[in-house]
């Protein structure tokens, strides 16, 4: 007898899509029959719905210094939000400052989450600090607490930027350890030029942002970094790529040879620079880096994913209030915190966005928001699968579901919706995180603190 069954739902496992029943037994995957048949003490019934491995958000922001201020969102209500989209697995970016120790600031992020986080998660570790010391606890990090990936940022200059010698080096370390270096591709120094020049020009509102940061400048950020890894051997992971362009020269660099993954994150694929231009200061809520583009990336976007080229999506969840944070930025779009929230509605955006529109078939879906994620990032097949042994985090589907995102029916803290009044359809109607039953129909009915840290 099953601890739980999911029966007659349309599974999506690594053979295929089958219709039957998953038989979970001390929140692992025990059974998957095909056809059905299996009995447990508590059913849930599935039939004529989706079953989904739980969904993983490779790429969030919690506890987030930025802008001389925080993200709004603690672990609990980041984590709720999670779970009710469907999501049972985040991987944080930890943004420690140049003078912080990468052991002190992994300790911190890592408190934080035990405390609060209500899904499974795990980190990527930003690098910004590399001297001696630095180095020989990054090695201690990945030894013995399974860190396996680092983040680097080719932007925010005098912030959060590394100078190409350091860059090298750490590339050279990825290489010697196993370890991935994520990456958010610009090019600090022409940003900063070109930010100082507009404002100098009284070009300060948020309708600015994205032409500070043009296209080229993404792209020139992705090049130089696959140089580097051409010639370190390094795997690199090229974070919220936002234009064609971008993913052009990754694929161009993946053809010498160069080990390289693209991401992409909800807001680029279905929100343009429009957003970040309406009026009455309203088109900060938009503000992210990169910035929204023109439409036309949107298709360049889909076209990756559904050939491969991209092949996963994030959110890059950032969450600051439009009044008392985002506002910072009122007399200069170069003071807006970064961020448009989208954790909890990553999934509903595309099911509605991709595949009710045949931009990508659902089983692509699957892939670039749990299975790949999870392969990427060496949780698989604890994650990201439905198969005998696997954690059984598991998503019943309604795909017939038809509704509108609202601000009122987010968990997360933030004050707004990047995404108000848009056509949903799609809703992960139930949620279990290792066998337990965690969200139903939009309601958090987990236990808080529940998470569990994900050591790869």
């Amino acid at each position: 007898m099953f601890d739980i069954v999911i029966k007659g739902g349309s599974m999506y496992t690594p053979g295929g899509v089958i219709v039957g029943d998953i038989g979970v037994i001390d929140g692992i995957i025990a059974d998957v029959q095909e056809g059905g048949g299996l009995d447990g003490d508590k059913v849930i019934d599935a039939v004529g719905k989706c079953v989904f491995p739980g969904f993983i958000d490779p790429h969030v922001h919690i506890h987030l210094p930025f802008m001389g201020t925080n993200a709004i969102d603690d672990h609990e209500s980041a984590s709720k939000a999670a779970l009710v989209g469907g999501t049972t697995t985040i991987i944080e970016m930890i943004c420690p400052g140049p003078e912080d120790e990468p052991a002190n600031s992994f300790a911190e992020w890592k408190g934080l989450a035990e405390e609060g986080c209500c899904c499974d998660f795990s980190f990527h570790l930003a690098v910004v600090r590399f001297d001696d010391l630095a180095k020989e606890q990054l090695r201690d990090l990945v030894a013995n607490e399974g860190v396996q990936s680092f983040k680097i940022f080719l932007a925010y200059k005098g912030a959060l930027d590394m100078n190409d010698e350091n860059l090298f080096k750490l590339m050279q370390l990825c290489n010697e350890l196993g370890v991935t270096l994520t990456a958010h591709c610009e090019n600090a120094e022409a940003v900063d030029s070109m930010q100082k020049k507009l404002l100098a020009e009284g070009k300060t509102g948020p309708e600015w942002h994205e032409p500070s940061r043009p296209r080229s400048v993404e792209a020139d950020g992705v090049n130089h970094l696959c140089s580097f890894a051409e010639l370190t051997g390094a795997t690199i992971y090229i974070v919220h790529t936002s234009c064609g362009m971008a993913v052009d020269r990754a694929i161009e660099a993946r053809g010498r040879g160069v080990d390289v993954t693209v991401e992409s994150v909800a807001p680029h694929l279905v929100l343009d620079k429009t957003y970040a231009q309406r009026p009455g200061f309203e088109g900060a809520k938009f503000v992210m880096s990169p910035p929204l583009r023109d439409k036309v990336e949107h298709d360049a976007l889909w076209r990756g994913l559904a050939s491969g080229a991209v092949t996963t999506i994030g959110t890059d969840h950032a969450p600051f209030n439009f009044n008392g944070q985002k506002d910072m930025g009122t007399d200069a779009f170069t003071l807006i915190p970064n961020g448009i929230p989208s954790i909890q509605e990553r999934v509903d955006l595309i099911h509605t966005h991709g595949v009710c529109t045949r931009k990508i078939e659902m089983q692509t879906m699957v892939d670039v928001c749990s299975t790949n994620v999870a392969k990427q990032f060496n949780m698989y097949p604890q994650k990201g699968a439905i198969a005998v042994g696997s954690d059984a985090d598991i998503v019943v589907y309604d795909s017939n579901f038809v509704g509108t995102f609202k601000h009122e029916d987010g968990l997360s803290k933030i004050d707004y919706s990047g995404f108000e009044g848009m056509e949903r359809k799609g809703r992960s109607d139930v949620v279990l995180l290792r066998g337990k039953v965690v969200a139903e129909q939009g309601e958090f009915v987990g236990e808080a603190g529940a998470g569990l840290y994900i050591s790869r």
